[in-house]
């Protein structure tokens, strides 16, 4: 009876992959581990399948993961925020013996994971991480056009943009305070170099851009890890990832806050309360959202990743845009629906290797984009055949629409 255990499995993330494992026949139980007991419950009689159950687990907690995933096939990660769960999660899930795939986005999260590749290896485990959208899909979409479409690649610009989602939970909040605090790592000029936020280093890299379905937006550097794995798996001499949170109104409200320094962890008195300044900030930024987005008439959530591709293709410059765009559809959605499909992946046997890998790595672009095509079933949702638009773009500058 092969059996997923789903980490963080009734949060924003680990809701959808559970949905989308449910819809396939690969795994005879699932389970919804999370440290709130109640919502992991409710979460599995919402989605209704008979293979659907509850566990309580603690991700900080070593000896509460491994009874989680004892008798685990595979462990599905969607726990964040991972600079704090990641390493936890995935050292104990090593030491059970099982496969796994998680969701971290967060850079100085995936270094420490990717330095248990030995402990993976020796253990016979394999370790999907970072199988989301960005990082994920990714780095499938580059390493598909590294291998298929440019002779050679000279650079691999990562952009996202998304907002408006129903809930935004506090580790989605703690996110970004972390990414807008690191030391950014970049891939330019053919070397490893890291950026600041708020520094000229890392001003130089801003970029407005032009994102299917959702508009142009100013987008600021991103500490995501793609640019710390695919130059080792793709020769090119620049790997940058930029983002942003729309409405821009409501991420000047948390750049604004961070800029401050409202983002200490060690508690100050307050009135004779301890008062965490970063948990304040969360709770604050999280309270003013809604109220943003109805003054500024958001609408319907939306989001887009955009993978700038440029090299040469027959001997002269050319460049391929990918732009993955919705409406609609949740950052939980483009997060976990990947995630789910890594697991799937992991359990049929189409995950290559052993050790802590990224997508890039091991896993085939074109057998990831076909399952992700079963479940979507695409010809239904848009109308016109897939949501990924591939724009190539010539030598003298002219652009055509290509398909897959």
């Amino acid at each position: 009876m092969p059996r997923v255990v789903v980490i963080g499995g009734c949060g924003i993330v680990g809701s959808v992959a559970v949905r989308t494992l449910a819809s396939f026949d690969d795994f005879d139980e699932i389970i919804i581990a999370d440290i709130n007991e109640e919502g992991a419950r409710e979460r599995a009689a919402e989605i209704g399948a008979d293979t659907c159950s509850a566990l309580v687990v603690d991700a900080g907690v070593p000896d509460s993961i491994k009874n989680a995933v004892e008798g685990a096939d595979v462990v599905l990660n969607c726990c964040g925020p991972f600079y704090k769960y990641g390493p936890i999660v995935l050292k104990a899930v090593i030491e059970a013996g099982i496969d796994y795939v998680d969701v971290c986005d967060d850079f100085d999260a995936t270094k420490k994971l990717l330095q248990m590749n030995v402990i993976a290896e020796e253990a016979g485990v394999t370790a999907l991480t970072g199988m989301g959208s960005s990082p994920g899909v990714a780095n499938l979409l580059a390493k598909f056009c590294a291998d298929h479409m440019l002779d050679e690649v000279d650079s691999i610009d990562i952009l996202h943009a998304h907002g408006g989602e129903p809930n935004e939970g506090p580790a989605v909040v703690a996110h970004r305070i972390h990414s807008m605090l690191a030391d950014i790592p970049m891939y330019l000029d053919g070397r490893f170099t890291t950026v600041r936020y708020f520094e000229e280093s890392g001003h130089a890299l801003e970029e407005d851009v032009d994102f299917h379905c959702v508009g142009t937006y100013r987008c600021y550097p991103y500490p995501h890890p793609e640019t710390i794995t695919l130059p080792n798996y793709i020769d090119c001499q620049r790997v940058t990832n930029l983002g942003c949170v729309i409405p821009t109104e409501y991420y000047d409200l948390i750049r604004g806050i961070v800029k401050l320094g409202v983002v200490e962890e060690e508690p100050i008195n307050v009135r004779g309360q301890e008062v965490v300044p970063r948990d304040f900030t969360i709770a604050y930024i999280i309270s003013r959202r809604d109220e943003i987005l109805e003054e500024v008439g958001f609408g319907t959530q939306r989001g887009c990743l955009k993978i700038t591709m440029k090299g040469t293709a027959e001997g002269k410059p050319h460049q391929f845009d990918f732009s993955l765009a919705s409406e609609g559809q949740s950052m939980g959605e483009g997060t976990g629906i990947p995630a789910a499909i890594g697991a799937l992946l992991m359990q049929r046997g189409k995950v290559s290797g052993r050790g802590v890998l990224p997508p890039e790595a091991c896993i085939n672009p074109l057998e990831f984009l076909g399952l992700m095509q079963e479940y979507l079933k695409l010809d239904d949702v848009t109308g016109e055949g897939s949501p990924l638009i591939i724009e190539s773009i010539d030598h003298e500058g002219n652009t055509k629409r290509i398909d897959l």
